[in-house]
């Protein structure tokens, strides 16, 4: 299987705050298939570290209220081109990342409450029938 995966679950150092979400579990599970790593975040010009972001009515502002949403947005763009044309089996994304949340994201108060619905990565990939999992929910994907 060819399969989209967040960067940061990879373990790469492209989260806002410089680190990453490795995750051995999936890493394990990821084994003999295609891995192909995404981090819209960065693919947007966003820089890392960077400041905290989340969604207000579908628009990315960071934790000092500057609209990031045109960064967002290019960086979701050059995730869609960048698999473009490429048979896609199945995408792994972060749990509540404002551009990866596949079913919940924060409410863009900054005060750590979850609300349901996806990252714009997520949303977009949805909305063109990839198949998409939470990392959470890797045990309910049987081919891995």
């Amino acid at each position: 299987m060819r399969i989209l995966v967040s960067a940061c679950l990879l373990g790469e150092n492209c989260k806002y705050n410089g680190k990453n979400n490795r995750n051995e579990t999936l890493l394990r599970r990821l084994q003999g298939h295609e891995v192909v790593p995404v981090c819209p975040e960065v693919l947007g010009g966003l820089g890392v570290p960077r400041p905290c972001v989340e969604l207000r009515d579908g628009v990315a502002y960071n934790q000092y209220g500057e609209n990031v949403d045109a960064a967002f947005h290019a960086g979701v763009d050059k995730a869609l081109a960048q698999i473009a044309g490429q048979q896609i089996d199945l995408v792994i994304l972060q749990s509540r990342s404002p551009t990866c949340g596949v079913k919940q994201v924060y409410d863009g108060t900054f005060s750590k409450h979850l609300i349901d619905g996806q990252g714009m990565l997520a949303a977009a990939l949805q909305a063109r029938g990839y198949r998409l999992a939470d990392v959470e929910d890797i045990d309910g994907v049987p081919e891995l």
